[in-house]
């Protein structure tokens, strides 16, 4: 995957971010050499007098002064550069993990129903927000330390070899046992912290299921349960976190003995030097210095590079998002700018699975035309194929075998947009978004007036209800329309579909919460307002579709029964089965 994309827009930010930390990195490696140079001439002046700097006469307290307004300088453009370095890497990091973020949603959006079943909805929140964070992160980290670290590194080695190259050995025979310990690290910290990015995806998946469905959860006294889950589910994710930030826990106390050792080791070394007569003892100090300066800087190397475990793991989950191939796209759409005009629907010999592999198909050589303007009901038992059947007409998912047409074009011909654009469809699950009810039902058209809105709402039957409200069409609704009962969300669901103006309309099962008396006002609605709208309606009750120009009655992914009531009662068995058991039950009640 190629992140140059979200680098170019920021590119200024990238370069200027290390190259302030640079300013730092001078000053740090400058301040020992100036601290030892002032103990030296500031002892030897109060020893011997007057000193030769620069081949003017300057006494020690001068050049003290001197020397220590220098460092006070250094210091402030320390500061400015460490400042302006901190702010580059943010802009940058945050920039990048904007955009990376906003094409990833971009992506989700275009997924087929098959592309999210691939994917849990809890794994992809995940994914844009955790895994898109954690290389936000690393960007930061990675743009302050990344000439911060090394020049630190190469300039205090280049002090410290300048000042006592026989010292500086001891220094260099550590580094290459560190770089050991950050590759086992490394290695060691990738694969935990993969796994630990999958025990997110599943409490992620844990709390919005609970919080989704917590009236269920609720009326059906459920919480303990749903606490024994959850407490499962957030200890594995704390057991696998601990054991991947293991490694990150022995890092840093490894690398403080590494540092102890080496600079007990410079010390001893360092005083029989003294004791000589060969090294001074201001020295001491700066090369002391300059031995912390150089094992931090491979400490915080080694923090970047284990830290870079995670954004790796993270990279990874974020690359199957970006590199998911797109089942249902508008690569074979012969007639990109076709749009449903007449609303004819015709099934050929179609057949689906929704596991490719599967010998057993969900769907089984389906053939039926519906004519513009015509009422089609959709029955049969649970698990017969119904919605998967009217998923196939806006290509929510494509045929295994076989071809659905409308108007006489192949579905997979039209563009995806002009295609959806001309059906309306109120799925099984009705959802409704956080917002004012105005503003819910213009997501079936943005550039509605408010009389087309209160006409689909009219249509619907919902226009009395929202018009009792005291605000009306203004009216909030809470997130998933948590404050209007199951029929109202279903009515306001078919007002926001009859907004587009659809060709086509499907409603599966949409009316199952609706009174019966409502619901015949609904269907009469449809026969006056849209007698050129084709409808597909999926009802349990054979009532909501005994009108229909045609019934199709479904079983086991199969036609069993094609024609009107009287006809389906006449020759039927499957039909006649549901229709008397109904009845029964009416009159049972």
């Amino acid at each position: 995957m190629n992140y140059w994309k979200y680098i170019k827009p920021h590119l200024v930010f990238f370069i200027f971010g290390p190259i302030f930390m640079l300013v730092e990195v001078a000053g740090e490696v400058v301040l020992p050499y100036l601290m030892s140079s002032i103990l030296k001439h500031g002892v030897n002046w109060l020893e011997n007098g007057p000193m030769m700097l620069f081949g003017h006469a300057w006494q020690g307290y001068s050049y003290v002064f001197f020397a220590g307004g220098g460092m006070v300088l250094i210091a402030a453009c320390m500061l400015c550069g460490g400042v302006s370095g901190g702010y580059f890497a943010t802009r940058a990091s945050t920039g990048f993990a904007a955009g990376l973020r906003k094409d990833a949603f971009r992506k989700v959006q275009e997924f087929s129903f098959a592309n999210i079943d691939g994917f849990s909805t809890g794994s992809l929140v995940t994914r844009l927000t955790n895994d898109v964070t954690q290389m936000q992160n690393i960007i930061r980290m990675g743009l302050i330390m990344l000439l911060r670290s090394p020049g630190m590194l190469i300039g205090a080695l280049f002090m410290a070899t300048k000042m006592n190259p026989s010292l500086a050995m001891v220094i260099l025979t550590i580094i290459p046992v560190i770089v050991v310990v950050i590759v086992i690290m490394m290695r060691t910290a990738f694969p935990r912290f993969n796994s630990m990015q999958k025990k997110i995806d599943r409490v992620n998946s844990e709390i919005r299921e609970n919080l989704t469905n917590v009236r269920v959860v609720k009326s059906l006294v459920r919480g303990s349960f749903e606490e024994d889950k959850f407490a499962e589910a957030n200890s594995d994710l704390k057991e696998t976190s601990l054991r991947a930030y293991k490694v990150m826990i022995f890092t840093m106390p490894l690398m403080t003995l590494a540092m102890n050792v080496t600079t007990i080791a410079v010390v001893w070394m360092a005083g029989k030097q003294i004791i000589v007569g060969d090294m001074a003892v201001e020295d001491l100090t700066a090369f002391t210095t300059y031995i912390v300066q150089i094992l931090m800087a491979l400490v915080m190397l080694s923090m970047v590079l284990i830290q870079s475990s995670r954004a790796i793991a993270s990279s990874k989950r974020i690359k199957e998002i970006m590199t998911t191939k797109i089942d249902l796209s508008d690569s074979e759409a012969k007639h990109p700018e076709a749009e449903v005009v007449e609303g004819r629907v015709e099934f050929r010999n179609v057949s689906f699975r929704y596991y490719k592999n599967n010998e057993e198909k969900v769907l089984d050589s389906l053939s039926f035309t519906a004519k513009p303007g015509q009422t089609i009901g959709v029955i049969g038992s649970t698990g017969s194929g119904k919605t998967s059947m009217v998923q196939l007409i806006p290509r929510l998912y494509d045929t295994d075998e076989g071809q659905v047409l409308i108007d006489g074009i192949d579905v997979k011909e039209y563009s995806l947009k002009n295609l959806r654009n001309g059906v309306g469809m109120v799925l099984q699950k009705n959802i409704l978004f956080s917002g004012s009810i105005m503003e819910n039902l213009k997501w079936g058209n943005k550039s509605a007036s408010d009389g087309d809105v209160k006409e689909a709402a009219s249509y619907a039957q919902a226009h009395l209800f929202i018009d009792s409200f005291t605000n009306g069409y203004s009216t909030d609704l809470g997130q998933g329309g948590v404050n209007v009962s199951g029929g109202q969300k279903q009515r306001l669901c078919i007002a926001r579909a009859l907004l587009k103006k659809p060709k086509i309309l499907i409603l599966d099962d949409s009316t199952s919460a609706v009174d019966t008396a409502t619901e015949a006002r609904i269907r009469e609605s449809f026969q006056k307002d849209l007698k050129s709208t084709t409808k597909f309606i999926i009802a349990q009750r054979i009532g909501s579709v005994m009108d229909a120009d045609m019934i199709l009655v479904l079983d086991e992914g199969k036609i069993v029964g094609k024609g009107t009531h009287r006809e389906l009662l006449t020759d039927c068995e499957a039909y006649k089965e549901i229709y008397y058991s109904q009845k029964d039950k009416e009159a049972g009640a």
